[in-house]
């Protein structure tokens, strides 16, 4: 009988540490993709520019030294990508809150684009758009700021020149979190115009406040284009190839509550 037991024993052992070996790879497989890090493989062969803008956020900056560009932005962990990658990256639901790419130069003008660039905020969120927007308009003559998402009704554009604020447009379901300056021609062009509703006094149902026109991403793009170059328009630069770099996002552009004072 104990000669039996041995020769199970002999034969089960083995067989639960396989098993043991098997689920822990297994886990193992499963598991890692989530506590590892994600990476992005990009492709570096140069291509022609392709079209974005829709759903996203994205700077504009005259400039062709798209490395002092990333060195002024906090941008870091760099790995050169083509427009087919790069956008493709900023686009990919797993990897676009993540990356941002910057392209390469287009007729003067370098573009910085990811949902994971700072939105404009206001109210209990410290707005990290603006100070940005500042840093790079001190070092680049020509710096534009754009978003349109409609799927949170939010829009944004703004203009700097020679390192000063011209325009600065941010529209949400909350309502208006940036107005400065006077609407450019090509606001005007589309109605894009602020009004005061002041109404009569002491009368009933009477409101205050502003009134505008809630702007759409077709508008948004309009302003990209009467500004310089609307993203969705882009592939017509079709003598422009180049390759351009994927960064991570910095920590620091992540959206942040204000602290109450104590």
């Amino acid at each position: 009988m104990s000669g039996l037991l041995r020769q199970a024993t002999a034969i089960v052992l083995p067989t639960i540490v396989i098993l043991v070996i098997l689920t822990t790879a297994l886990a193992a497989a499963v598991l890692s993709p989530r506590l590892l890090p994600r990476r992005v493989r990009m492709d570096d062969a140069p291509d022609r520019p392709r079209a974005f803008g829709s759903e996203m956020s994205w700077l504009a900056v005259k400039t062709d030294d798209a490395g002092y560009l990333a060195v002024v932005l906090g941008l870091g962990d760099l790995s050169v990508a083509n427009w087919n990658s790069g956008l493709g990256a900023i686009y990919d639901l797993e990897l676009s809150d993540t990356f941002v790419f910057i392209s390469p130069p287009v007729a003067g003008w370098t573009f910085v684009a990811g949902v994971s660039l700072p939105l404009p905020q206001g109210g209990s969120f410290v707005d990290k758009a603006a100070p940005l927007l500042l840093r790079v308009a001190r070092e680049f003559r020509s710096v534009q700021y754009f978003a349109t998402f409609s799927i949170i009704d939010f829009y944004a554009w703004a203009r700097f020149e020679n390192g000063r604020p011209v325009r600065a447009v941010a529209i949400g379901e909350a309502g208006i979190v940036w107005d400065l300056g006077r609407p450019t021609p090509v606001e005007r062009k589309l109605g894009l115009s602020m009004m005061e509703l002041r109404g009569v006094l002491n009368r009933h149902g009477d409101i205050g406040g502003a009134l505008q026109l809630h702007p759409t991403e077709p508008h948004v793009l309009c302003i990209a284009e009467g500004w310089g170059i609307n993203p969705m328009a882009i592939e017509a630069f079709a003598d422009e190839s180049g390759v351009g770099w994927i960064a991570r996002a910095p920590h620091a552009w992540r959206a942040e509550r204000v602290r109450s004072a104590a």
